[in-house]
């Protein structure tokens, strides 16, 4: 076994991002279906270390301390470019997609608890691989994992929940290109915007942004408000009925820092530099994420849960092409939001961002789907979410 500290998991993570620029550059089936970076080269080394601890017994560890601080600083870097004069010209698309996502959620809370009858297993296991996991990601998953086996006796339900959150990632990252690809046909006769206006934080990773030094010292101190803060909202929250993940507080931490510096004046966000420092968090994280996916754990699972997961998968292609796409609007932003939906319906809210930047770097930018996609996908989810599967035990218990 080798065992990778954080300064050798960083050089790791760093390399994987390099490969998967190699390889989505140099072959056009990647690019053609807008398969994000990290996801390429992540999944490699994921199988790569999958084989060789099939056939080798040789196995990887890699240090996560980092991935926290990662995914948190991605989400106050959102927060901290969420400038609520702005976020107004989300306006109805906004509530739409919020509707949207409201019914998803349902339906797939629905299908999970069927098809989990269906296959002999406990209703609540349908709970589990539907949106505790798949749309509250590996937090939500591990929080109500811990419920199950302690309230109701779900054995080994933090595990099942650990791994369905995993599926979701890899496959959010997977189908959202796809799920464009298929959609760029309905939307020949619409054109991507070609727009002069600023662009959001994340929706242009490449583009060359001059940043000071004092600048940055600004941004650092910014994000580490919001992760300080964030973290002690959360821990005082718990077991409360207002109870919410830390990256969701951090989140809205990030909305309140920047909106108040905005209404008292004297300091504005430096958008250049969050989005940087954001876009390099999405990109560490989303790719230590994926090299350090076990999946000789996955390959474990009863195939009863395959089966569910694999429903799981087909019930988010069918909902965004024939559900998210046409509600939206049926024109490109609408494409662009149907492939992050399947982002953060399936995996996490970085993925959604991911899945949006391949398809916008390929196809032209799409500057509503980066206003409203984050919120939705970071903070308003995870309110409706909680709301929902409280519902749903209510019914079931």
């Amino acid at each position: 076994m080798l065992t990778l500290d954080s300064y050798g998991t960083l050089v790791a993570a760093s390399m994987v991002l390099l490969v998967g620029r190699r390889l989505v550059s140099a072959i056009q089936l990647l690019r053609a279906y807008s398969i994000p970076e990290p996801v390429v080269g992540g999944l490699i080394v994921a199988l790569g270390l999958y084989t060789a601890k099939s056939f080798l017994d040789f196995e990887v560890r890699f240090d996560s301390t980092l991935n926290p601080t990662l995914m948190l600083g991605f989400f106050a870097s959102i927060g901290l470019n969420a400038n609520l004069a702005s976020l107004k010209r989300g306006g109805r698309p906004l509530l739409l997609l919020l509707a949207v996502v409201v019914g998803f959620l349902v339906t797939q809370n629905v299908l999970g608890v069927i098809l989990a009858n269906l296959l002999g297993l406990p209703s609540l296991m349908g709970l589990l691989a539907g949106s505790i996991t798949l749309s509250g990601g590996h937090g939500t998953g591990a929080a109500w994992g811990a419920v199950f086996s302690d309230k109701y006796g779900i054995t080994s339900a933090t595990e099942v929940a650990i791994a369905c959150a995993t599926f979701g990632l890899i496959l959010g990252g997977i189908i959202g290109g796809p799920v464009s690809h298929y959609l760029a046909r309905k939307t020949q006769d619409q054109s991507p915007h070609q727009t002069t206006e600023q662009l959001g934080a994340f929706e242009d990773p490449g583009t060359t942004r001059r940043i000071t030094a004092p600048a940055m010292i600004e941004t650092l101190a910014m994000f580490s408000v919001c992760l300080l803060l964030g973290n002690e909202i959360s821990r005082a929250l718990q077991g409360s009925l207002l109870e919410l993940p830390a990256f969701v507080c951090v989140l809205f931490v990030g909305v309140m820092l920047r909106n108040i510096l905005s209404t008292l004046g004297g300091y504005e966000v430096f958008e250049r530099c969050v989005s940087v420092l954001g876009n390099v968090s999405l990109a560490l994280f989303l790719a230590m994420a994926l090299m350090s996916l076990r999946l000789w754990e996955l390959a474990s699972l009863a195939l009863p849960m395959f089966i569910l997961l694999g429903a799981q998968a087909l019930l988010m292609t069918v909902w965004a092409i024939f559900i998210t796409f046409r509600v939206m609007g049926a024109n490109y932003d609408a494409m662009v939001i149907a492939a992050g939906h399947c982002g953060f319906g399936l995996g996490a809210t970085p993925t959604a961002i991911a899945n949006m930047q391949a398809v916008t770097e390929r196809r032209g930018h799409s500057p509503l789907a980066f206003l409203i996609v984050p919120m939705v996908g970071a903070f308003f989810i995870d309110i409706a979410n909680a709301v929902i599967i409280k519902l749903f035990l209510a019914v079931l218990t």
